[in-house]
């Protein structure tokens, strides 16, 4: 009983990191629509640092990399 606790705890602790890294992810990818770069590539290294194993964290260092690329970006 005791065994099964733990992994059902477990289990949603790694869902809930989840639902973190995909929320942030979102808010990163809407803070560039809102042309704030700055703040949408803190999201994204937050995102990589924090949830490094997670979907949102490859993404987002795909999208950093796109970002930093542009010629935007490389005027800073």
């Amino acid at each position: 009983m005791k065994k099964t606790f733990v992994v059902m705890a477990l289990l949603f602790a790694l869902a809930a990191c989840s639902n973190q890294a995909a929320e942030l992810y979102e808010t990163a990818k809407f803070e560039e629509l809102q042309n704030n770069k700055d703040h949408a590539i803190k999201l994204y290294r937050d995102i990589i640092e924090k949830y490094p194993d997670s979907v949102q964290a490859k993404e987002a260092a795909k999208r950093l990399a796109e970002i930093q690329a542009s010629p935007a970006s490389r005027g800073k």
